[in-house]
């Protein structure tokens, strides 16, 4: 039996599980770091803490395992993406990462959109300039600490640093990489056009690779630190998203993910390449060789109904507390007394500004339409219907781009929640599921470490070998009528409403 190894270094800490050939976890460990905010808006990490976590927790799951360190056939990284960790010339970190949920690099935007042009930039990277990619990092520390910038010698993203430490190498692979804001997308390389227009040198960047390839193997002392063996093989992986993908089969056309966390995404797998030239989803490269993926963001999905339980569901929290129970189940079952429309209450899940298809940071969260008549299961019911509507508005941008989703995993906390599962079945019009395996992106880029190290030859062959769903809503025709006429009145609130927003952005009393 082969076992293959996934590493998924995350923001609030790095999770790694041994997987055997058939995608069975055999063992796990997850190790916590912090996050540093120096400044209101500012998100650090040092990326010790990162290579820390990932010793420790190699070291746990390969003695927890009892499993031979020759039958470890290969080891796949996932991570954050966007992060920014600048080396020096001796190989040494320079500053802490400033990771993607950073918000400084407002300037910067400003500045990459000038010198690029907007067209030409979403023509190129596939996407507008935002301040959480890794291009306007890289151009804020050169603006604003000249210093740190001159003694860079090496930039690399938080898992592509984690593969240094283990290999010795430096490389980063292309689903990753797209999420810089230097890739030429459709040429799945490093844009020289791009980094010659932002005064970026190329040489600091790492080589690029597709996800599944071999781009280093594990030092003599990786192997005495962790209990690996030297030389077992480390491929490409993939950024978050796009490890998530492989570890729920998402990996053909028409197939799609949902996921619903503190934000919301859609994911969905092209062999095409397709750009929005609006610019309201990002268009990544892959972790299948040779495809690509679209992907739309709502800022606040499980986030809103959070918001809703931390300030309003209090006494369900009390009770879910003396039943055992998690307090979202006994939210489910109050929501699902309400009828679909939520007696004429529609909810906008916008509370910190908005992505897809909105770029939007002004856009605020709104309760439309509440009357006496509402009790506090009727606004709950509207907001789990307000995210799905936003998650729609997904859907529907990649519809426009001849996107075909006929197949739809269900991802995150939301995805737990059948009567969430049911509003996506009923608004998608096709079946939503879930998978049997809830390692995600470990999973992921364990899969990808194993057509690295042949166990299986293509990335769709491995998520055919393992990939099974567990749960199936199938939507209902008669619930998908009545959320269309809801949908249709939610569509025309943001239009309506925002230059509202924008003055209420500015109001100063």
């Amino acid at each position: 039996m082969a076992y293959i190894l996934g590493v998924d270094i995350g923001t609030s800490g790095t999770k790694t599980v041994l997987f055997s050939e058939d995608g069975t976890p055999v063992a796990s460990a997850l190790y916590d770091y912090p996050l540093y905010t120096p400044c209101n808006g500012y998100a650090e990490q040092d990326p010790a803490d990162w290579w820390n976590a990932c010793v420790n927790s190699i070291r746990d799951v390969v003695a927890k395992s009892g499993v031979p360190a020759d039958e470890i056939k290969g080891v796949g990284l996932s991570g954050q993406m966007h992060g920014l960790v600048m080396l020096d010339k001796d190989n040494k970190v320079i500053r802490n990462s400033i990771i993607w949920c950073d918000q400084r690099t407002g300037k910067e935007v400003v500045e990459i959109t000038e010198k690029v042009g907007h067209d030409r930039l979403i023509a190129i990277t596939a996407n507008p300039a935002i301040t959480g990619f890794t291009a306007a990092k890289i151009m804020w520390v050169k603006n604003n600490e000249p210093e740190n910038y001159e003694k860079c010698r090496h930039i690399l993203l938080p898992k592509d640093y984690i593969r240094f430490m283990l290999t010795g190498e430096f490389a980063t692979e292309v689903s990753d990489a797209s999420g810089m804001q230097l890739l030429d997308i459709p040429g799945r390389c490093w844009s020289d056009e791009v980094l010659t227009k932002l005064g970026i040198d190329k040489s600091l960047l790492a080589k690029v690779y597709e996800s599944p390839e071999i781009t280093g193997t594990v030092t003599k002392a990786v192997a005495q630190a962790t209990g690996l063996k030297e030389g077992t093989p480390v491929v490409g992986g993939a950024g978050d998203n796009a490890a998530a993908a492989v570890g729920t089969g998402v990996v053909e056309d028409g197939k799609a993910f949902t996921t619903i966390g503190s934000s919301g995404v859609v994911f969905a797998h092209t062999s095409d390449i397709s750009i929005d030239p609006k610019g309201r989803v990002h268009t990544f490269c892959c972790a299948v060789p040779g495809c690509w993926h679209v992907m739309g963001v709502t800022q606040s999905a499980g986030l809103s109904l959070k918001w809703f339980r931390d300030n309003f569901a209090w006494s369900e929290m009390e009770t879910a507390a003396s039943m055992g129970v998690d307090p979202y189940y006994l939210m489910d079952k109050e929501a699902d007394s309400v009828p679909i429309g939520a007696n004429r209450l529609l909810y906008m899940p916008y509370l910190n500004g908005e992505r897809t298809p909105h770029l939007d940071p002004n856009v605020r969260g709104a309760f439309v339409g509440l009357s006496t008549m509402h009790k506090k299961k009727d606004m709950l019911r509207a907001v789990m219907e307000g995210v799905s509507y936003s998650l729609r508005d997904c859907v529907e941008v990649m519809r426009e781009m001849n996107i075909s989703i006929d197949d739809m995993m269900a991802c995150g906390g939301g995805g737990t929640s059948p009567l969430w599962r049911q509003m996506l079945a009923d608004l998608y019009a096709c079946n939503v599921k879930t998978t049997a395996n809830k390692e995600g992106p470990a999973l992921g880029v364990a899969l990808l470490a194993a057509v690295g190290a042949g166990i299986y030859s293509s990335v769709p062959e491995a998520c055919k070998a393992v990939i099974k769903p567990e749960k199936i809503q199938e939507p209902i025709a008669e619930n998908s009528a009545k959320y269309e006429k809801v949908y249709a009145l939610y569509k025309k609130l943001y239009p309506a409403m925002k230059a509202n927003f924008d003055e209420l952005a500015s109001l100063d009393v």
